[in-house]
Parts: C-alpha cells; structure tokens; sequence
C-alpha cells in the first residue's frame, strides 16, 4: 500500500505570503507614522513663531532605506537640538561664570555672525564702551553714550557739541532667564506611536484583500 500527502492550499507559499504582507503593512506603517510626525513637529515650531527655519531643522530616516522588513523603523531628529529642546522644556537658563545674562536691547542691533550680540561684539563694532549701571528695582544696565541712527540702533556721535548725544541702553543684565515652554513634541510623537498598531493592522488587511 501507498499512501501520499498532499496539504492544500501549499502552506509554505502561504506562510511567505502572510510574511510578505507583513512586511509591506509594517514598512508602510512606519513610513507613514515618520512623515505624519515629521510634519506635526515642523507645524509646531512654525506655528509657535519660531519660523521656518528651525522648523526645517526636523528631519526624517526611514529603515531600511530599500525594501520592505518587519523590522522596519523611523528616526525623526532635530539638526537644531539644543534650540528645539530648549522651546521644548522651557528651562531655567544661567550665565556659563554666574555673573549676569546680556539681553540686548533693539538699540544693540544684530550680531554679524547671526544671533544675539554679545556686549564684547558690540564695542568691537561700534568702537563706544559700555558702561554699568545697577538697578535695585529691576534689570541692571550696559549703557553707552551716543546716538540712535534712523534705524534705532545706538551708533557714535559724529558731533564735536555734544549735540544729539544720549545714554542709550544697548543691554539688559539678569541673573537668569526662564525660558518659555513653546513646544510639546512628546504630545505628537505618543499620537504618532499610539497609531501604529492601528496602521499595521489595516495595512496588513489590505494587502491580504487588495
């Protein structure tokens, strides 16, 4: 007697099929959740005033690069993270030498390397020296005795009368700064995380029925 075993429909084809679906709901998942998270996190800083261009900071890395896997993953990241993460957590900020914080005021105009001047950049520049003056009731000062040119910022005086001349503040001295909290990426990125089950699973689904 000969006995013969036949098992339909094939089960290691359809073992690979299920893996193959699998992987294409997985990659797509992922992808998917990526760039929705990559998107929410541009919309918050934008929409938090901090403009484009740290909101293009936010980047994203999908894995792999090529090719479907069930291991599938997504990286988004900052190439700004100490500037995003301070909107972020609204810290405390100090002076590096515990002495005082120089915030410029609009009379001290801008730093030619982009950013805030700093009381050094600005004596440089303007060839004035700064002078301290304390404040009991609020911020002490970095003053200098000029003029403000037609665009507001504190410039030396071209006159020999005097005439003209003032005491400008250039800069506000305090001991430490709070920092506003501008942002919440964790509230995206646990949305985001909370739909992947969800995108997995109806991503499967269509493939076993497309």
């Amino acid at each position: 007697m000969k006995l013969k075993l036949e098992i339909s429909p094939d089960l290691a084809a359809l073992i690979k099929a299920e893996i193959a679906a699998g992987e294409k709901a997985v990659t797509t998942a992922m992808r998917e959740a990526g760039a929705g998270l990559k998107s929410a996190w541009r919309g918050q800083i934008t929409g938090a005033g901090l403009g484009a261009r740290l909101g293009n900071s936010i980047r994203l890395a999908t894995y792999p690069k090529s090719g479907e896997s069930l291991n599938a993953a997504a990286l988004v990241w900052s190439n700004a993270p100490v500037i995003v993460g301070a909107h972020d957590t609204g810290p405390l900020i100090r002076s590096r030498n515990g002495f005082w914080l120089a915030i410029p005021t609009p009379a001290a105009g801008k730093s030619t390397k982009g950013g805030r001047i700093t009381p050094g950049e600005w004596e440089r520049r303007t060839g004035l020296r700064l002078r301290f003056v304390y404040r009991r009731p609020g911020p002490s000062l970095l003053v200098a005795e000029g003029r403000l040119n037609s665009k507001g910022r504190a410039v030396a005086s071209r006159t020999k009368t005097g005439r003209g001349l003032t005491t400008v503040p250039i800069f506000l001295l305090v001991p430490q700064v709070k920092l506003r909290k501008r942002l919440d990426l964790a509230r995206d990125a646990e949305r985001v995380i909370d739909g992947v089950p969800g995108r997995i699973v109806a991503g499967w689904f269509q493939v076993q029925t497309g």
